[in-house]
């Protein structure tokens, strides 16, 4: 885990300053790893460290730091301290924060004067080194509907997932009763030519076509077909996907390069609920993310 700039740099200009939870170490089975942070504000916080007493300790700890400054390390094993059955131990370091740092960001916590060498996150003689998280994953999200919405509130909270949420008109997002802001990392897009707005997407995107119309959703499948894409779904049928099929050929697109489109999108099993597709959508991208899962102990 690293540095989320953007993300610290939206929640100060939200909530004004924060204290920031680094697990800086964590050593058997424990809720999440080194370098998993939350950002705490009087009332309220974003992220999570894990949950249940672990956090419940944290979050004290946390608004204390916001109310005096400075820094504070705790050292907690969690069956003897916190009576959670995880049998691991974590090292919490917590500072309080008004502005976001410069990176790589290296300071003492506690312990010798004299700073060690240490590169990526690293903890050790009570210096903690951070470095700014590599860019998010561009994830574009097309129409304003119900299930775009759905897609946008499951999507957010993710780490690494940077959205931008497209429709061709205001006020649709308008009838979704969300008002004028977005979660951080949402950006709001609105774009009289979808298929246009596709050519300023990153090639590395992935795309989720959810519009109110076929002709529109076609029309953005030929766009990123054309652009090129990370990933590609669009929500529909196999009768819709297999009319798509053949109309993108006659738009001269390869059927292999066309079957590189996800038709329907999330998991079918799950059912057509919007939240049901989003957490399909959302546990599909995720498997393409994170293709190998990650090593030790994390179950509490």
């Amino acid at each position: 885990m690293t540095l989320d700039v953007e993300r610290l740099a939206a929640l100060l200009a939200a909530h004004g300053p924060l204290a920031r939870v680094v697990v800086a170490e964590a050593r058997g089975s424990v809720p999440r790893g080194a370098g998993t942070a939350m950002h705490v504000w009087e009332s309220g916080f974003d992220g999570t460290i894990g949950g249940g007493a672990l956090e419940w300790q944290a979050l004290a700890a946390a608004r204390e730091v916001l109310l005096r400054g400075g820094s504070r390390v705790l050292r907690l094993p969690l069956g003897p301290a916190l009576g959670q059955c995880c049998g691991g131990a974590v090292t919490l370091v917590i500072e309080r924060l008004d502005a976001v740092p410069e990176t790589p960001w290296l300071r003492r916590v506690e312990g010798t004067a004299a700073a060690p060498s240490l590169d990526g996150f690293a903890f050790a003689d009570g210096w903690l080194r951070e470095e700014a998280r590599a860019p998010a994953r561009p994830v574009w999200i097309w129409g304003a509907g119900h299930v775009g919405a759905a897609l946008a509130a499951v999507l957010a909270p993710l780490p690494d997932v940077a959205l931008t949420w497209i429709d061709e008109s205001a006020a649709r997002f308008d009838a979704l009763g969300l008002g004028p802001q977005e979660p951080p990392g949402v950006t709001r897009l609105v774009a009289t030519d979808l298929p246009r707005a596709m050519a300023h997407a990153p090639e590395t995107a992935a795309h989720l076509i959810v519009t109110y119309s076929h002709d529109h959703d076609l029309a953005l499948c030929h766009a990123a077909l054309t652009r090129g894409f990370g990933f590609c779904g669009v929500i529909g049928s196999a009768t819709k996907w297999a009319r798509f099929r053949s109309r993108l050929a006659a738009l001269g697109h390869a059927e292999g390069t066309i079957a590189r489109i996800t038709c329907p999108i999330g998991d079918p099993a799950l059912g057509k609920h919007p939240q049901a597709i989003a957490v399909g959508v959302a546990a599909s991208l995720l498997s393409q993310w994170l293709p190998v899962a990650a090593t030790g102990e994390t179950t509490v």
